[in-house]
């Protein structure tokens, strides 16, 4: 396989990530990392810090859509962002102690957390009665719904902020998105409803690879011949996987993306312990 050929296959599978990424909010990291790696024999480090870059074009692309929509939460976003960009650049720095085998294992494990939360994605939970500090901040919000705008309470803000402080580790750590736990904390413990704890954990998630892609960037780690097809194809995909969510149902589409990332959650666990990534 020559470089244009190579370029094309990882332009190719970075705008499918990026469309799933797009429409499940989890980011096309958790895609596309697994591909480079197991797939076309990429350096895992390598993959990762190509994989930051893609989560800032996924954020870019599909942010924009979402909040001319009406859909994303811009003030929770923004609280949210001041716990993950602390937690990202504490994960980025580990990177450089953690070996590539203990890294393919974890990465394995929240890839499998993600294709469990696809296959249970609960429905739109709204608490009538709101919250004192989300009250306070003013981050209870609308989005549009069929009969209208729809109204709901931010609930249990303490929990989600420390929650994203997890989620912003594992991003610098894994170079991903992590918009698995953002969707998870918004929606299940904040009780935000789905599709806006979708939409906006797709805007934060540019804001937490962006703080963590300048250390991996220092490392060494971010190769521009591989991170270009990465983005771009991210950008297509994104951009095109904002358009039919606004319109579309994803649950045929959740079952696939949950299929194809859990059998690549076996296969990185697999290689971390046999010693197939080092």
């Amino acid at each position: 396989m020559n470089v244009l050929q190579f370029s094309l296959v990882v332009y190719l599978v970075s705008a499918v990530a990026g469309f799933l990424g797009s429409l499940t909010g989890l980011g096309g990291g958790v895609v596309i990392t697994p591909v480079l790696t197991l797939l076309l024999g990429v350096d895992l480090h390598y993959a990762m810090g190509a994989s930051l870059v893609s989560v800032i074009a996924t954020s870019s692309g599909a942010a924009a859509a979402y909040v001319k929509e009406g859909f994303s939460n811009i003030r929770v976003g923004m609280f949210l962002e001041i716990a993950t960009t602390l937690g990202a650049v504490a994960g980025a720095h580990l990177t450089a102690v953690v070996p590539g085998a203990a890294l393919a294992v974890i990465f394995g494990c929240v890839l499998l957390y993600s294709a469990w939360h696809s296959f249970h994605t609960p429905p739109d939970q709204l608490v009538s009665q709101p919250d004192a500090l989300a009250a306070r901040l003013r981050l209870d919000g609308s989005y549009p719904g069929g009969q209208g705008k729809i109204r709901y309470h931010v609930q249990r803000v303490k929990a989600g902020f420390t929650l994203m402080f997890g989620a912003g580790l594992l991003s610098g750590l894994l170079g991903i998105g992590s918009g698995a736990m953002k969707v998870i904390a918004m929606d299940q413990v904040m009780r935000i409803p789905f599709k806006v704890s979708t939409t906006t954990s797709n805007f934060m998630i540019g804001v937490t690879a962006a703080a963590s892609a300048g250390i991996y960037l220092r490392q060494g780690y971010i190769d521009p011949g591989l991170a270009m097809p990465v983005m771009l194809g991210v950008l297509t995909g994104s951009i095109a996987g904002a358009r039919q969510l606004i319109g579309a149902g994803t649950r045929t589409l959740r079952w696939v993306f949950a299929g194809v990332v859990g059998v690549m959650a076996i296969e990185m666990i697999y290689s971390g312990f046999s010693g197939g990534i080092r």
